[in-house]
């Protein structure tokens, strides 16, 4: 019984000891990221060895921008004209994204930011996991 217990106790300070994201923490955001799995509702995970595309964020304050990105093999990104518009809201300390393009609004909650590492959640209820990405080159 009271290896139960303890065991319990681990697992009650591991879920509660989840960082805080601070507004200060957005900048955090700023940069080349990729996806490195999408996880469904239903616990089953898509996992993305290579992208083909990867986002870019600018964010200054509460506002910004998001772009896709293709790398190339000089180690450069081809990049369109093609953005959405970023605002960031803070309710109660959980921090949204909310994305405006002329067709579509759509909104995604950020779960964990650190240097190289972030989740986004859409309103789907799928989890994206990005890692901070790393350029290459064949040179």
């Amino acid at each position: 019984m009271k290896k139960i217990i303890a065991l319990l106790l681990v697992c009650f300070s591991l879920i509660s000891c989840r960082q805080e994201i601070q507004e200060t923490d957005l900048s955090k955001i700023n940069g080349y990221w990729e996806i490195e799995k999408a996880e469904l509702p239903d616990g089953t995970e898509k996992k993305y060895s290579i992208n083909t595309t990867i986002d870019f964020f600018e964010i200054k304050g509460t506002k910004g921008f998001r772009k896709k990105v293709m790398p190339q093999l000089d180690g450069k990104y081809l990049i369109n004209d093609l953005s959405e518009k970023i605002s960031i809201t803070n309710k109660d300390g959980d921090f949204t994204l909310n994305y405006t393009t002329s067709y579509a609004k759509w909104d995604e909650e950020l779960l964990e930011l650190s240097n190289d590492h972030m989740i986004l959640r859409n309103d789907q209820d799928i989890e994206y996991t990005y890692k901070r990405s790393q350029p290459f080159s064949v040179k």
